[in-house]
């Protein structure tokens, strides 16, 4: 038998062990339960059986939980609209149209406020008296 054919047993833990010799305690613990109430899978064999049938007051064999019929329908299904020939071969050109021309280096642009690299940074002239609001070179 394959390993996907291989069939399954849910193996439930319904007593505690409080009471009971260690040795059943441990083959409790040997079939990966950790918690009261706790179900775990395990596989169809003569040996797990045979396990489960030294503690059968401790554990119980219960069937695998049954999906509802209602969620193996999707709510809803999501299908890709269907492209036209025309409609792709319109894209490209409405691409090239939003592509502009690439800035030179040292203009300004209306996104970059401020004085250009040919422009003096203070512009005040000097009879005025006032000073600049800059930052002066001896404090950076």
């Amino acid at each position: 038998m394959s390993d996907k054919a291989q069939k399954t047993v849910r193996i439930k833990w319904i007593r505690s062990t409080i009471g009971f010799t260690h040795y059943q305690k441990r083959i409790v613990r040997s079939l990966g339960l950790r918690k009261l109430n706790q179900e775990v899978e395990r596989p169809d064999t003569p040996q797990i059986r045979g396990i489960v049938a030294k503690v059968p007051h401790l554990v119980k064999i219960v069937e695998a939980p049954r999906t509802p019929a209602w969620k193996l329908v999707p709510e809803y299904t999501i299908h890709a609209p269907a492209k036209p020939a025309d409609t792709a071969q319109e894209t490209p050109a409405v691409e090239s149209e939003k592509i502009e021309a690439p800035i030179e280096a040292g203009t300004a642009t209306p996104a970059e406020p401020g004085p250009t690299p040919s422009e003096p940074a203070n512009t005040a002239e000097e009879g005025s008296g006032s000073t600049s609001a800059g930052p002066s070179p001896s404090e950076g």
